[in-house]
C-alpha cells in the first residue's frame, strides 16, 4: 500500500489518498525476491562445498 499528498484542503493542511499495488506488479517482486532467495541459497552451497573440500 502506498500514499501521495493531493491537494491541500482549505485550512492548509495536506491532504492523501492511498492506493493499493497493482496485483501483477507484486507477483512480480515476489518472483523476484524467490529467484534472488534461491540464486543465494545456490552461492552459499557452492562456498561451503569449496570450503569442505
Amino acid at each position: 500500500m502506498s500514499f501521495h499528498f493531493t491537494d491541500p484542503k482549505p485550512n492548509n493542511e495536506p491532504s492523501f489518498s492511498f492506493t493499493r499495488p497493482n496485483q501483477a506488479d507484486v507477483e512480480e517482486q515476489l518472483q523476484t525476491i524467490s529467484d534472488l532467495a534461491h540464486e543465494i541459497l545456490r552461492l552459499i552451497t557452492e562456498v561451503r562445498r569449496q570450503i569442505s573440500s
